[in-house]
């Protein structure tokens, strides 16, 4: 049933462009790497502060530092993810890793939703809830990074 359509989306001229370019894939997978870059290198303060770490940093303020950096990342991510799923759908659909990478963000992101609407979020970050979404978080993200990285090795 994913077939004809990923089949399609493998003939689209953007596909075409991505597979016959020099330049223009590995631009758009450097654009992936700096989207990743953003989004763990904001989360990971953050996810510590919630863990535990650092206590005396307001998390309110470093929230409000990193929080817009994160969100940038993870559209960059995934919009320039699309982009580099194109040219081989089929291929990266029939894909343990990647479908192991797109499940692990797709915990991310509701881990990241779930604890932005609970109260300890809107507060100081302190209790049960707000430690175990930061462990939580720190483990998804690690996660669909590597499981990302191994889409390109074994399979």
């Amino acid at each position: 049933m994913l077939d004809p359509f990923l089949t399609t989306l493998e003939q689209l001229p953007l596909a075409a462009a991505l597979r016959g370019s020099t330049w223009l894939y590995p631009l758009v997978n450097a654009t992936h790497i700096i989207g990743i870059s953003l989004l763990f290198g904001s989360i990971v303060p953050l996810d510590l502060r919630l863990a535990g770490f650092w206590p005396s940093i307001d998390l309110i303020a470093l929230r409000r530092v990193l929080l817009p950096v994160a969100i940038f990342g993870v559209v960059l991510a995934a919009g320039s993810g699309v982009l580099l799923f194109l040219p081989k759908a089929a291929d990266y659909a029939g894909s343990f890793w990647f479908l192991a990478k797109i499940s692990l963000v797709a915990a991310g992101l509701a881990n990241a939703l779930l604890l932005r609407r609970s109260a300890e979020w809107q507060g100081k970050g302190e209790g049960s809830w707000p430690r175990i979404a930061g462990v939580a978080s720190l483990l998804l993200w690690t996660g669909a990074i590597v499981a990302g990285r191994l889409v390109g090795y074994f399979d």
